[in-house]
């Protein structure tokens, strides 16, 4: 197990110490976990140029019930549709988040009905609640006043960002109708303007930074 540091501890730690990884997380229920596959490296490699990270910009890929779970500090959830956690994976995800570990979940369009009946089963006695706009994750390097962004349309709706806080960390991130991680893709898939890229990929920074940090 481990526990969240500050970044300049981390940055200090990783110079004699092989680069972290971030991974995805590969869930059951049958939802495609493994879409926008060029989305984390492309954010490691964003977060390493522009806010001074040193993370391995090789991401791997770990499940609910692997230990190791535990050697990621950061861990990436997406897809569109449904997602089932058992028994063991929601022990195991509780047990990684409450030791110091962190979870993004970004919905991909299509996951927010099957996902939110899982994230109670990980955390039963906590409520997934909106963050404010003033939170200080839309503000740990670069300035987002208005909160999440829009990246993608879907359902006409604004884009929300909610979380799990345990003692006090927040160690669960849920962005809905945003869909960041599109945003972090290679530029050709889905040839959004460069500046719509550069929202996602500041914003991820932000996530990551603010991870690190506290």
């Amino acid at each position: 197990m481990f526990k969240s540091i500050p970044l300049f501890l981390f940055l200090i730690i990783t110079s004699v110490l092989p680069a972290q990884q971030l991974a995805v997380l590969q869930y059951g229920g049958g939802g495609d976990w493994y879409s926008n596959p060029t989305a984390l490296p492309n954010l490691v490699k964003f977060c390493n140029e522009q806010i001074d990270t040193t993370l391995d910009e090789k991401t791997e890929t770990v499940t609910p019930r692997d230990v190791e779970l535990y050697d990621f500090p950061f861990i990436h959830m997406t897809g569109h549709g449904n997602v089932f956690f058992s028994e063991e994976d929601t022990m195991n995800l509780r047990d990684y988040l409450v030791s110091g570990g962190f979870l993004h979940i970004d919905d991909n369009y299509g996951m927010d009905e099957y996902l939110r009946k899982e994230i109670v089963k990980i955390f039963p006695d906590i409520e997934l609640k909106e963050l404010p706009v003033d939170h200080p994750i839309f503000s740990s390097h670069f300035k987002f006043p208005q909160g999440l962004p829009k990246i993608h349309e879907h359902d006409n709706g604004r884009p929300q960002a909610f979380g799990i806080t345990y003692e006090g960390r927040l160690v669960l991130l849920y962005t809905f109708e945003s869909d960041l991680g599109d945003g972090w893709e290679n530029p050709e898939i889905h040839n959004d303007p460069q500046e719509v890229r550069l929202k996602a990929l500041r914003m991820g920074a932000n996530i990551v930074k603010f991870v690190f940090e506290n």
